[in-house]
C-alpha cells in the first residue's frame, strides 16, 4: 500500500509534469518528508521520497521514486570531501535507502534531502530558466520577488547544490524558493499544497514579468529576437510540407553520420518565427542552458543559412557543407575541454537541424528521443525570447556544458540503459497492413524495434493495427491506394515527415481472383496487376527515391507466392502478376545494390486463417477449385506439403525479419519460401 505522503507527491509531480509551462519531459524532480514505521526496530523512521533517475514528473508512478533514510541522508554531510569529489556521493546514497530504495536516486537529491522543508519542487519552466539565464538575472529576481524569492549563482547539480540552497534557505526566512542560476527554480513549502502554489506563482511571476516586457517591445516595434528576415518568412504550408519531405531524408543521412537515427520534424509557428528573424544565428550560436536541454538537442544546433525559398538542389549541396562544418566544430570543442579521463566522444553530428521557412528536424536512437529532443528546443526558444525581452540572454558557459554533457555520471547512465532491439532507428513501411499477414508483419517489425507506418487502402483498419503498436512513437496510419502515383508519393512523405526517412520497405498489398482462363476477364488482369505488380514497382520506386538520398542503404521486400514459381488452375492473372513481382526482386536487387540497398522476396503459401485475400473470397474460390469445405481449407494446403504443417502470417512475418535483421545482411535477390515445402516451387 501507497505511503500517504508518497501518494500526496504523486498527485502533485503529475499536476505540475502535465503542464508543459512548468517544466519538460523528464526534467526536474519533487521530493516529500514523512515518517514511516522502520519494519525491523518498529520505530518511526523519518524518510524522503525524491524523483528518481530517470523519471518523468507527468507519468510519475510509485515505482520512479527513491526512498532514502533522512537521518543517513543529512549526516553525508559530514563526510562530503569537497566539490572537486561530490560524483562519490552518489554512491554513497546507496547506504542511505529505505529497504530496497525504490528508483536509483538522482544527483538531484541532496537538493531536496538537506533543505529544511518538508516538501520542494525542483522545475524547469520556461520563464524560470528565462529569467535564470539573463544577463543580470539576480537583480531582475530582487526586482520582480523581492526577499520572496532567492538567486542562487550557477553550480552544477549536486551534493554542493544542495547545501548551498540549503544555506541560502536559511539566511533567507522569508524565502519561498529560489532561481538557480543558468539551470531553473526551485520552491519549498511545509505541506504538498504549499509547495505546489509557491511553485507556481514564481513561474506565473516570471511569466508575467516577461509578457510585460515583450508588450513594451512591441508597443515600440521591436522583438526580442529582432526583425524578421526577408526570404526567411515560413512557407504556405503545402509548400513547407514538400519541401521537407525532400529535405528529410538528406537531413537524417547526415545526422545518422556517426550512428542512425530517428528524425522529427516541428514547423509550429514558434519554431518557424525563430528561423525568421535576424537573431537566429547569434541566439542558436549561444547553445542552450539548462542541462535537461543540451543533454537532448547537443550543445548548438546546425542553422541553414539560405533562403527559405532557395533552389532544393542548392540547399542540399549547403546541407552537405554545414554538417562538414558542424562535424569540425564539435570535435573542436570536445578537443577544448576534454581531458585524459573524459568519456569518448559520442559523435560529432546535430541533434537539431534548423531550416528557415521549413521548420526544425530533430533527431535521437527513437522517434520519442527525436521527438522530446525537438520539445525541449522549443523550450529553449522560449528561455531565449524571454531573456532577450527582458535582457540579455547569457547562458552558462562552453566548458560548463561541456562537463555536464560528458560527466562520468552522465556516462555511467548511459551505459546502464539496455540494448536496442535489432531494427532500432529502423523506419518500416509495410503496404497492405491493415490485416492479415501485413498486419503480422507491421507487428512483428515493431516488436524488433522499427518504427511502422502502416499503409493500407482501408484506412480505419491501418488506424487500428498502427494504435495497437503503441501509438505515433512507434506507428502511423496512412490510407493508401498503391495503384495511384499520387497516392505511394503521399505515402512516402508521410513516412519521411513522421520518422525522417524510410529504411525498410514491405511490398504487400494484394488481392486474388481465382477464375480459369476463359472467365478470367481484362478487368480481373488489369485490377490484379495494378495492385501487385504496378503498385509494387510505384512504391519501390518511390521508397528508393528516399533510400538513395538518405545514403544509409535499407531493405526492400516483395511479398509474392509460391504460385510465382508454381503452375495451378485456374489463376492465371494472379500467379502472372506473382511472378512479375519476383522478377522485380531479381531486377531490383541488380540495380539498387550500388546503393546499399537489399531487395529480397518472400514466397508464402495456403496461408488461410487471418489472411485478408482468403476471408475475402479467395478462400472460397480456392476450396471450390479444390473440392474442400472452405473452413478445410488451410489443412488441405498443409497436407499437400512436405512438412505437413499450416503456414500462418507469423510465419511470413519472422521470413521478413530474418531478411531484413542482423543476420543476412549480404543476402540480396533471395526468395524464401514459406510454404512447409511444396516440391514443385523449389527454387532451381
Amino acid at each position: 500500500m501507497t505511503h500517504p505522503t508518497a501518494a500526496d507527491l504523486i498527485a502533485r509531480s503529475n499536476r505540475l509534469g502535465a503542464d508543459p509551462r512548468t517544466t519538460n519531459y523528464a526534467g526536474g524532480n519533487t521530493s516529500a518528508k514523512g515518517t514511516a514505521t522502520d519494519p525491523v526496530t518498529g520505530e518511526d523512521v523519518e524518510l524522503l521520497w525524491v524523483k528518481g533517475s530517470g523519471g518523468d514528473l507527468g507519468t510519475l508512478t510509485e515505482q520512479n521514486l527513491a526512498v532514502l533514510r533522512l537521518d543517513r541522508l543529512r549526516a553525508l554531510a559530514d563526510v562530503y570531501p569537497g566539490v572537486e569529489r561530490e560524483d562519490e556521493m552518489v554512491a554513497a546514497f546507496d547506504y542511505c535507502l529505505h529497504g530496497k530504495g525504490g528508483a536509483a536516486p538522482s544527483i538531484d537529491t541532496a537538493m531536496h534531502g538537506l533543505l529544511d522543508a518538508a516538501h520542494a519542487d525542483h522545475l524547469h519552466p520556461d520563464a524560470g530558466i528565462a529569467l535564470a539565464t539573463a544577463a543580470d538575472g539576480e537583480a531582475l529576481t530582487r526586482e520582480i520577488f523581492g526577499d520572496r524569492v532567492a538567486w542562487v549563482p550557477w553550480r552544477r547539480p549536486g551534493f554542493q547544490l544542495g547545501l548551498d540552497i540549503a544555506a541560502i534557505a536559511d539566511a533567507n526566512p522569508r524565502a519561498i524558493g529560489c532561481i538557480l542560476g543558468g539551470h531553473g527554480i526551485t520552491a519549498w513549502g511545509a505541506t504538498s499544497d504549499e509547495a505546489e502554489a509557491r511553485s507556481l506563482e514564481i513561474i506565473a511571476a516570471a511569466e508575467g514579468f516577461i509578457v510585460e516586457r515583450e508588450r513594451r517591445l512591441a508597443a515600440q516595434g521591436r522583438h526580442a529576437f529582432g526583425a524578421v528576415v526577408p526570404g526567411r518568412e515560413a512557407l504556405p504550408r503545402a509548400e513547407r510540407r514538400a519541401r521537407a519531405a525532400a529535405l528529410a531524408p538528406v537531413v537524417r543521412g547526415l545526422a545518422s553520420t556517426d550512428r542512425p537515427q530517428v528524425g522529427h520534424l516541428t514547423d509550429s509557428d514558434v519554431v518557424l518565427d525563430f528561423l525568421s528573424r535576424e537573431r537566429l544565428e547569434v541566439l542558436a550560436a549561444l547553445g542552450t542552458s539548462c542541462p535537461d536541454h543540451f543533454l537532448r538537442t547537443k550543445v548548438t544546433p546546425l542553422v541553414v543559412d539560405l533562403p527559405a525559398d532557395a533552389p532544393l538542389e542548392g540547399v542540399v549541396a549547403r546541407l552537405a557543407e554545414l554538417h562538414a562544418a558542424y562535424r569540425e566544430g564539435y570535435a573542436a570543442y570536445y578537443a577544448r575541454h576534454a581531458t585524459p579521463d573524459s568519456p569518448p566522444m559520442r559523435g560529432a553530428d546535430p541533434a537539431i537541424v534548423l531550416v528557415p521557412g521549413v521548420g526544425m528536424f530533430s533527431f535521437g536512437k527513437d522517434k520519442q528521443t527525436a521527438r522530446v529532443a525537438g520539445e525541449f528546443y522549443v523550450n529553449a526558444i522560449n528561455v531565449m525570447r524571454g531573456a532577450e525581452a527582458i535582457s540579455t540572454y547569457a547562458p552558462i558557459d562552453e566548458a560548463e556544458k561541456f562537463r555536464i554533457e560528458y560527466w562520468a555520471l552522465e556516462e555511467a547512465k548511459l551505459r546502464r540503459m539496455p540494448r536496442p532491439r535489432p531494427l532500432a532507428t529502423r523506419v518500416a513501411l509495410v503496404t497492405g497492413a491493415g490485416s492479415g499477414i501485413g498486419r503480422a508483419i507491421a507487428e512483428r517489425l515493431a516488436a524488433e524495434g522499427a518504427c511502422v507506418v502502416v499503409a493500407d487502402l482501408n484506412l480505419d483498419g491501418a488506424q487500428e493495427v498502427a494504435a495497437s503498436l503503441g501509438g505515433t512513437d512507434v506507428a502511423i496510419a496512412v490510407r493508401a491506394d498503391v495503384t495511384s502515383e499520387v497516392d505511394v508519393r503521399a505515402m512516402v512523405d508521410a513516412a519521411v515527415l513522421a520518422f525522417g526517412g524510410v529504411d525498410l520497405v514491405v511490398n504487400n498489398a494484394g488481392l486474388s481472383i481465382s477464375k480459369p482462363l476463359l472467365e478470367t476477364t481484362a478487368r480481373d488482369w488489369d485490377l490484379q496487376h495494378d495492385v501487385m505488380a504496378k503498385g509494387s514497382f510505384l512504391v519501390s520506386r518511390e521508397a528508393a527515391r528516399a533510400m538513395v538520398a538518405q545514403g544509409m542503404g535499407g531493405d526492400v521486400v516483395y511479398i509474392a507466392s509460391k504460385n510465382s514459381l508454381f503452375a495451378g488452375p485456374n489463376n492465371i492473372a494472379y500467379s502472372a502478376t506473382k511472378a512479375d513481382q519476383a522478377h522485380q526482386v531479381r531486377l531490383l536487387a541488380a540495380e539498387l545494390g550500388a546503393h546499399g540497398i537489399r531487395v529480397n522476396g518472400v514466397n508464402p503459401d495456403g496461408v488461410v486463417r487471418g489472411s485478408g485475400i482468403f476471408a475475402g473470397g479467395w478462400g472460397a474460390q480456392r476450396a471450390a477449385t479444390y473440392g474442400v469445405p472452405e473452413e478445410e481449407l488451410g489443412q488441405y494446403y498443409a497436407q499437400r506439403t512436405i512438412l505437413k504443417k499450416e503456414v500462418l502470417p507469423e510465419h511470413v512475418a519472422a521470413a521478413v525479419f530474418a531478411l531484413t535483421g542482423p543476420d543476412l545482411v549480404q543476402t540480396t535477390g533471395l526468395h524464401v519460401p514459406v510454404d512447409s515445402g511444396v516440391a514443385a516451387a523449389f527454387l532451381r
